[in-house]
């Protein structure tokens, strides 16, 4: 990993809930709490040893990393914030869904700019972080890689066009999952379950069936077919689900990705 420490701090420009999972990630990953600087007006209880200021104008040095999680509609506004203390040459990772590189770059001239997303499981160590840099940059993606080791897996995208695709899968997808998960739990209530029983039962059957498909050679498709036995049970249930479940699936990525494309576009 690459070190973060008080010489070397990573300032967080807003420390919302992705920013948060990522500041509990690191620590749990073993970095130094007072390697990290937030700057939210907002952010409350934050890990012991953070350092937090209410602005960037209350810093009084430079920093050579920073992590931008501010809402995207309003990084036009307080960009001029941050820019101030950045260092010539800083690092700059961007968790703000839809905001383009170029304006980045415009907003932060001559500093070097990753595109990130990440999602709430950085807190664990398991989220999928999805990366883009337009130079291509080997060295770069070595150490942005070494970095962002101890909150997930580091996958790098060649288009960025495609990361509003990403932020749908990658980013959005936790939500979608846990509907799901909410929606079995009470399809089991509908079957007659207490609801209790009907949450502990579907949140343990996605739990281990998640484990099976992160440590199985086979994929998804196959594992399902694993399962289904000619005829029985759960024939009968796929043969319901199957009828709609990937256009159904197809068209809630869409309509996330749009709403991304969306908030790249100024005004």
């Amino acid at each position: 990993m690459t070190e973060i420490s008080r010489d070397d701090p990573l300032l967080f420009f807003g420390c919302g809930n992705i920013g948060r999972a990522m500041l509990e990630g690191w620590i749990a990953g073993g970095a130094d709490p007072a390697g990290f600087i937030v700057v939210d007006p907002v952010a409350q209880s934050l890990p012991a040893g953070v350092v937090h200021y209410s602005g960037a104008a209350q810093l009084d040095r430079k920093v050579a990393r920073a992590l931008v999680a501010v809402k995207p509609q309003i990084f036009g506004g307080i960009s001029g914030q941050l820019e101030p203390v950045l260092t010539a040459d800083a690092l700059v990772l961007s968790v703000m869904a839809g905001v383009r590189v170029e304006t980045l770059a415009a907003a932060l001239p001559g500093r070097t700019i990753t595109r990130l997303m990440p999602n709430l499981a950085a807190a664990l160590g398991k989220s999928p972080l999805g990366l883009f840099e337009r130079a291509g940059d080997a060295a770069l993606r070595a150490n942005v890689g070494a970095l962002l080791g101890p909150l997930g897996t580091p996958v790098w995208i060649g288009d960025e066009a495609l990361m509003d695709a990403v932020t749908a899968l990658a980013g959005s997808g936790p939500a979608f999952v846990y509907r799901f998960i909410d929606a079995l739990a009470k399809a089991g209530e509908a079957l007659g379950l207490a609801p209790d029983v009907a949450a502990i039962l579907a949140t343990a059957m996605v739990d281990g069936a998640v484990d099976l498909a992160v440590g199985s050679d086979a994929s998804p498709e196959e594992l399902a077919r694993r399962v289904t036995s000619p005829g029985g049970t759960t024939a009968a249930g796929l043969a319901v689900l199957d009828s709609g479940l990937q256009q159904l699936l197809t068209q809630t990525l869409t309509a996330a990705r749009d709403r991304g494309i969306e908030l790249s576009k100024p005004g």
